[in-house]
């Protein structure tokens, strides 16, 4: 067990803090969160890789076992590179396999996702009495929601507005992980978007588990936050991180396409381009209900960038069912996607499904669709080449002499470094994509080049 030289954590001002966050932007906005708890209790977060950490915490994520495979390897290397911190392990894989992670030789806590919000209590204890700790409330039991609105070392801030999932796809432990679907009141999320305006944030972007499922708990619907949020001064610009096809009702997306702040951006999961896949994977929609809700984004929003999540390779997927996925993601002209083979996840109904596909194959699947991925991308993004969009600039790492940020529709614009822009919204002129799909631009203001 490891040891501070000073016990009391409210006296201990020079002790630093590591995060290693996994996963989602969810993660990311709590992990952000926590970090500022420890900030007020004088606990700061490490500056670099050089300076050691007194505590690591690492979020973790299990939505493959790719994801599982490299939380371990992080909660291992971070015993053996910081032997003297104290090492706490928390998120979705801490949920779902406690126990294994508690007995790995140099982990002191080990949190579930409805003690996340109680880390620093964990800490504080754990400084007074040394006692490893492992507390994880079984899912069907967790209930808590715990507020989270943060931009760490981002221009961005991420609002948490929903947490857990009560759809039961049938390849997906998240239910498992994260518990029943809840979610903060519309006055305490407006509330949070305030404090970011007051904080001078001008982008924040909306997240949670099923987003869409916004306000069962509450009696409030996703309709009713977003016009509320739209109202609120100082905040230039909203993204709505993801939402499932069959929760994005025409009343939202007409609502985004005449707001005032809402971006033309929308990410919505897919997973598969086949009814009879889509089937075996439990999911509420078939592909006829997606294709109508991107037909509609295209129509109230010519300039709408469109990200689709895209899962290859599960089992079920026979050749006919891929060919007849891949057709038909490329005839609905979105923008990108954001690809991942099938994962076995154990305890999942979808082990029960006979057929299986070689993961060579996965692979060459895999490769397909990101081929097309990138080659749609590039087609919107050429359609603005010469053109002028507004773009958030985005803080630059220390000694850069490039800046990046994102236009309104997603596009991501690479500047010459202009410190009085950073943080700011402004026009730049769109002029090469590059290999990464990134685009050189020149910042424009009134009638002349400036950079």
């Amino acid at each position: 067990m490891h040891d501070f030289c000073d016990s009391d954590m409210a006296n201990s001002g020079l002790h630093k803090v590591k995060f290693v966050t996994l996963g989602c932007k969810l993660n990311f906005s709590e992990s952000a969160t926590i970090g500022q708890q420890l900030q007020q209790r004088g606990i700061a977060t490490v500056a670099g890789r050089d300076e050691v950490p007194d505590i690591c915490v690492v979020n973790t994520c299990s939505v493959t076992a790719l994801a599982d495979r490299k939380c371990r390897q992080h909660i291992r290397s971070l015993i053996k590179r910081y032997p003297q911190a104290l090492i706490v392990v928390t998120g979705c894989y801490a949920q779902l396999q406690g126990k294994a992670i508690a007995e790995i030789e140099g982990v002191d806590i080990v949190l579930g996702n409805e003690q996340k919000g109680d880390i620093v209590g964990y800490i504080e204890a754990w400084l007074s009495n040394k006692h490893k700790a492992l507390a994880i409330t079984p899912h069907k039991d967790i209930k808590r929601f715990s507020p989270s609105c943060e931009c760490g070392d981002r221009t961005r801030y991420f609002l948490k507005v929903q947490d857990g999932c009560d759809y039961y796809c049938s390849y997906c432990t998240i239910p498992l992980a994260r518990g029943r679907s809840r979610s903060g009141s519309i006055e305490s999320l407006v509330n949070q978007a305030l404090e970011v305006a007051q904080r001078g944030g001008k982008e924040i972007v909306i997240t949670g588990v099923n987003i869409g499922d916004f306000g069962k708990n509450t009696g409030e619907k996703f309709i009713d936050l977003l016009i509320a949020l739209d109202g609120v001064e100082g905040i230039e610009r909203y993204r709505i991180s993801s939402i499932e096809p069959d929760l994005l009702s025409d009343e939202v997306i007409d609502f985004c396409a005449s707001s005032r702040a809402f971006m033309p951006h929308f990410h919505i999961p897919l997973q598969s381009g086949s009814n009879e896949v889509l089937r075996l994977m439990r999911r509420h929609y078939d592909r006829q209900l997606f294709a109508a809700k991107v037909e509609r984004i295209h129509h109230a929003m010519p300039h709408c960038f469109i990200g689709v999540d895209v899962m290859v390779g599960t089992r079920g997927e026979t050749p006919e069912c891929f060919d007849d996925s891949l057709r038909f993601i490329a005839s609905l002209g979105v923008q990108h996607l954001h690809v991942f083979p099938y994962s076995e996840r154990p305890g999942t109904m979808a082990l029960r499904i006979p057929y299986i596909v070689p993961k060579a194959v996965r692979d060459e699947r895999v490769a397909l669709m990101m081929a097309l991925s990138e080659s749609q991308q590039r087609q919107f993004i050429e359609r603005y080449l010469g053109n002028e969009r507004l773009v958030l600039f985005e803080q630059p790492p220390a000694g850069s002499k490039v800046m990046h940020g994102f236009t309104d529709n997603y596009i991501k614009i690479n500047t010459p470094h202009c410190e009085r822009l950073v943080g700011k919204v402004a026009p730049a002129r769109l002029l090469k994509i590059n290999d990464d799909l990134s685009v050189d631009a020149e910042i424009v203001e009134g009638n002349e080049v400036v950079f």
